[in-house]
């Protein structure tokens, strides 16, 4: 993402919920784990306290070694999720930040499967798991061997990463969290439905996007680049014969707001200042 351009300091998410919000599952993560190919997660999301959740597939080298570990290896492997926010506008340039979650990776208990399959749903529906919580394991009979009985009947399983430490890298700058300020902090209660507003602005309401930029902007196509409570990052474009680069600008709400209400309360008086 293109250096921020703006004029004044203004209020803006920390660090540690800038972290929550790539961690929620939208952005694409990739896990890292020694001896282990680089293995791009199907889907993750966390939990209330931020754990990372991670849908993999069982036969995948990285559960298959939780599952069967060396007779002197630790219960726990350590891993890192590596997590790319894209914006969801075609647009060059566009990785918007990037996170990093490193910790100690373990598969659920049989007991946790099944809430843990909900809350992946929430942002990720995938058939898959509705397989969870609906087996032997989960109607108190005990199989003869839990991890063949598993392995027969689940193509698919979930991984919990607790995390040690976090890096996040973006527009706003670089940071370095311990897990309990990451754990505090909560994820931008617009992450779900950011994509669907973005692609909404830049199909019905470009002009008004353009009539937001400061007079000191030189004029030029305006596209949607990001989304939070506290305000919207634009990129101004530019085509190849022009003599100003593109670059992205910070367009900040007057206060934060935390619900579609206030959110379409902003845009009407923004959109109203910039209609002539």
């Amino acid at each position: 993402m293109r250096q921020a351009q703006t004029t004044k300091t203004v209020e803006g998410p920390t660090a540690a919920e800038r972290a929550r919000t790539l961690a929620f599952g939208i952005a694409d993560g990739v896990l890292v784990a020694p001896g282990v190919p680089y293995a791009p997660v199907p889907a993750h999301t966390t939990d209330r306290d931020g754990r990372p959740l991670l849908l993999v597939q069982s036969a995948s080298p990285i559960a298959s070694g939780l599952r069967n570990p060396a007779p002197d290896a630790e219960p726990d492997v350590p891993a890192t999720l590596r997590i790319s926010d894209v914006a969801p506008i075609a647009l060059p340039d566009r990785v918007r930040g990037r996170a990093w979650l490193h910790g100690w990776l373990s598969e659920l208990p049989d007991a946790e499967l099944r809430a843990a399959a909900l809350r992946l749903s929430h942002a990720h529906p995938r058939p898959e798991l509705l397989d969870f919580g609906t087996g032997p394991l989960d109607r108190g009979t005990e199989p003869l061997d839990r991890g063949t009985e598993r392995g027969d009947r689940e193509e698919w399983t979930i991984l919990a990463l607790e995390v040690a430490q976090v890096e996040i890298e973006d527009a706003w700058g670089s940071a370095t969290l311990e897990p309990e300020e990451y754990a505090a902090a909560a994820p931008d209660p617009f992450v779900a439905v950011e994509s669907g507003i973005l692609t909404h602005l830049d199909l019905c309401h470009r002009d008004e996007l353009t009539g937001l930029l400061p007079e000191s902007v030189p004029p030029g196509t305006v596209r949607p680049l990001g989304l939070d409570r506290y305000g919207m990052w634009l990129r101004r474009t530019a085509a190849p014969s022009e003599v100003h680069a593109a670059f992205d600008l910070r367009l900040p709400f007057a206060e934060p707001v935390s619900d579609l209400h206030g959110l379409r309360c902003v845009y009407r008086r923004l959109f109203a200042r910039a209609t002539p």
